[in-house]
């Protein structure tokens, strides 16, 4: 048999435990795909290439003793704004960062769990855009088409997957900063309920509206990556009751009452939904429809919710730009974002808070005629590159709230919600589409996006390979 870059996060884990392949030739072969591809994709800022090969050579060790985790000698990525100890964390910034002493809560779980870090990925200055690129690494490129952003903030994971380079990655979601990238990418993006992948140095990241997520290609690996990393650090302030995320996944989820919410949440600049990406989003509408689910148009009640975003997530970047060791190295726009944050950082921010009581209340009655909302991710397709890097502050968030007007709200409640591929446009670039949930609706999300996904079965298609490359051997490893 041959275990080549389709090997998904589950086959890899399984294939490792049966002894049919090294964690040393899975790694090896994970940093050639990156070395290769650097230069084209250029996916991660840091590579742990030394490393990564020194604690693949230790779980092959416990590999042949007999011990078995989850992912045990499985190479993964995460982005870069999460610590990992003895590398730098530099969240998209310029300058000489330093390293850091201890792994975050999530890294440290997924190292628990048996998983490699290869590499830490790119994304933009404090995760704040929907692309990945600036001074301090460049761009990083759609594998689909090179012209276009993956994406972001969380660009690099998803580059990293949807080329193959690792079977899946962590990323971080903010304003949708895992689903956007996911749809661009065509890719399973999970944003988890806030709290079920500790942000642990940070107990809140961006005021609470910053979770981590995962990016896969398949469902089940999106929800196996995501019970690996899930948990908590003894001070993190949301504890959300735990659930099985990956035994959801081969459940049938029922017949279920799905809302077709087409209408951005309300924006103080003007946000279109594009027509090629309707369709694609209609067509998803129509094939749960034909799988016995009940679908009508009906968009939640989310009235006024940008006054509960804006002064936490300009109030958190505020508070990264104190820490910042070179704040006259960031952008202007971050310094913008800043002092706006600053200015809304007393009774504004309180009342913000405050808010999301209420909003729980209001749309979580929604809740009680639907089950599911299906919504697009984002309103256009990808960007190309440097479209947003040179625009003015305002300017950027124009055009920001323009191409994604969609995914932010899920952040203000805390909820999950799940990017599943809804095609491509007919100028072949990909888009997808949400499926949001109330509060700790994980195992309902995945198991209707893995019933769509054994219908589409959009894991077999792939973006062209950057270079040939010969599947792999594993009988010999």
């Amino acid at each position: 048999m041959t275990l080549d870059r389709s090997a998904g996060l589950v086959e890899t884990a399984r294939a490792l435990a049966a002894g049919e392949v090294s964690s040393r030739t899975l790694v090896e072969r994970s940093l050639a795909r990156i070395e290769a591809t650097q230069d084209s994709l250029n996916a991660f800022r840091i590579v742990r290439a030394k490393a990564a090969l020194a604690e693949a050579e230790a779980a092959d060790r416990e590999l042949a003793d007999g011990v078995r985790k989850p992912l045990l000698g499985v190479p993964v990525a995460v982005k870069d704004d999460m610590d990992v100890a003895g590398e730098p964390t530099a969240f998209g910034c310029r300058g000489e960062h330093p390293a850091v002493a201890e792994d975050g809560e999530a890294v440290r779980r997924l190292r628990a769990a048996g998983a490699v870090i290869v590499g830490k990925t790119n994304t933009c200055e404090l995760g704040q855009w929907p692309f990945t690129e600036g001074p301090a690494f460049g761009a990083t490129r759609n594998p689909w088409s090179t012209g276009h952003t993956p994406g972001g903030s969380s660009g690099g994971s998803a580059a990293a997957v949807a080329a193959g380079l690792v079977p899946a990655a962590l990323g971080s979601d903010g304003a949708g900063s895992v689903r956007i990238p996911a749809s661009w990418t065509h890719l399973v993006g999970v944003k988890p309920q806030r709290g079920r992948i500790s942000t642990w140095p940070r107990g809140e990241s961006f005021q609470g509206i910053t979770v981590n997520g995962t990016l896969a290609r398949t469902v089940a690996d999106a929800a196996l990556l995501l019970d690996a990393a899930s948990g908590n650090h003894e001070r993190d302030p949301h504890r959300p009751p735990a659930v099985e995320a990956f035994a959801a996944v081969g459940r049938d989820p029922g017949r279920l009452r799905v809302a077709l919410a087409l209408k951005p949440p309300f924006t103080a600049v003007p946000a279109r939904l594009l027509p090629e990406v309707r369709a694609r989003v209609v067509e998803l509408a129509e094939k749960l429809a034909g799988l016995g689910h009940f679908v009508e148009e009906a968009d939640p009640p989310y009235g006024q919710i940008g006054l509960a975003f804006v002064p936490r997530a300009t109030a958190g970047i505020a508070e990264f730009v104190t820490e910042s060791p070179f704040p006259a190295l960031l952008d202007r726009r971050t310094h913008g974002a800043a002092r706006l944050g600053r200015l809304l950082g007393g009774a504004p921010l309180r009342a913000a808070r405050r808010a999301e009581a209420v909003l729980h209340r209001r749309i979580g009655g929604f809740f009680d005629g639907y089950d599911v909302v299906l919504a697009p991710t984002t309103a256009a397709p990808p960007p190309r590159i440097g479209a947003m890097a040179r625009l003015s502050g305002f300017a950027t968030d124009r055009a920001m709230i323009a191409a994604c007007p969609y995914a932010w709200p899920w952040n203000v409640l805390g909820w999950p919600g799940v990017n599943v591929p809804a095609g491509f446009t007919p100028g072949g670039l990909p888009v997808g589409a949400q499926l949001l949930g109330p509060a700790n609706s994980e195992p309902l999300l995945l198991s209707l996006a893995a019933q769509l996904e054994a219908e589409l079965r959009w894991h077999e298609l792939w973006p062209p390979r950057p270079e040939p490359e010969p599947a792999m051997d594993v009988t010999a490893g």
